[in-house]
């Protein structure tokens, strides 16, 4: 059995998906209907721009999702059903590239959303107010009960739980470096402020969840084909109108990934394939859980690769 996994915010490179462009037709397609839907030449940032500018949240997600959507209509475009994949799942925004991918979003309704949701993401907090830091060493839980004992007026959650020895916290930025120090007195082996412009995945980010809420509720969101497990749930779903409500839920929620492998494990899965840019969550599910093994889609010879193995 085997499982799609799409990548989060973070994975950005300049250059990415453009081998696919230039060897698959149905990957070049994907980057201009994207460039239209969003009447932005949004490929020529991706494979000529400057990082800092592809890194803005309002830019960074549409062209990741555009990136990982590429490389799935390279696979599809040699044969490969993607009904066949026993689960999806993606990290955060990787989430609508898996549903996109699903059929549940139409491409020009994903680059849109995600383009809104960047840029409410954005705008949720002044800039400099919020951060997000990773804490390496320390469980969940013990991550939890740090930020829990943070004072009330300020904001500290446990953001990401990408793995055994990696929780990402988000908040108001004095609560976050409270936090670091507290961690550090906990015993973990290192704890670093993010290079992010907004503090995602908390309760600082619920203008953001009413903005996502109204945009989703007008459009459709048909029934996957594939079964989503869900960040917020670590459990799956099939069920469009459910899952609008866990998209929405998601902006202030917790990404539960380390549950979510762990789900996918115990329901048999033994490989996966991390569709799109960046090798981070093949990492986390090393971590996770050793058995798995892990393949990266990302260009021209690893949808070669990747189609022997699927075959």
């Amino acid at each position: 059995m085997h499982a799609f996994l799409f990548p989060g915010q973070g994975a950005q490179a300049i250059g990415m998906g453009k081998d696919l462009a230039e060897n698959f037709l149905v990957a070049k397609n994907v980057f201009e209907e994207v460039n239209d839907a969003l009447n932005q030449d949004l490929s020529a940032l991706i494979w000529d721009g400057d990082i800092e500018t592809l890194t803005l949240t309002e830019n960074a997600q549409p062209a990741l999702m555009a990136t990982s959507i590429a490389a799935i209509k390279s696979l599809e475009s040699e044969g490969i059903d993607f009904g066949q994949a026993s689960y999806i799942a993606g990290h955060s925004l990787g989430e609508y590239s898996a549903l996109c991918a699903a059929g549940s979003l139409s491409l020009m309704d994903t680059a849109k959303l995600l383009r809104t949701r960047g840029k409410a993401m954005q705008d949720a907090v002044p800039f400099g107010v919020g951060a997000m830091a990773a804490i390496l060493g320390l469980d969940f839980e013990t991550v939890s009960q740090l930020t829990n004992s943070i004072a009330n007026d300020q904001v500290c959650q446990a953001a990401n739980d990408n793995d055994p020895g990696q929780v990402v916290i988000s908040g108001h930025k004095n609560a976050v470096e409270e936090t670091i120090e507290l961690a550090k007195n906990a015993g973990a082996k290192r704890a670093i402020l993010l290079p992010v412009s907004a503090p995602f995945h908390c309760s600082l980010m619920q203008p953001a969840a009413d903005t996502m809420a109204k945009a989703l509720s007008k459009i459709i969101l048909k029934d996957p084909i594939v079964p989503l497990v869900a960040n917020v749930k670590a459990n799956k779903e099939v069920n469009g109108e459910t899952i609008k409500d866990l998209l929405v839920e998601q902006v202030t929620g917790s990404v539960r990934w380390r549950e979510s492998i762990e789900f996918i494990s115990s329901e048999g899965v033994s490989e996966v394939y991390e569709i799109g840019a960046g090798k981070a969550l093949s990492g986390m599910v090393r971590r996770i859980d050793r058995e798995i093994n892990v393949n990266q889609v990302f260009d021209t010879s690893s949808v070669r690769a990747a189609v022997l193995k699927l075959k």
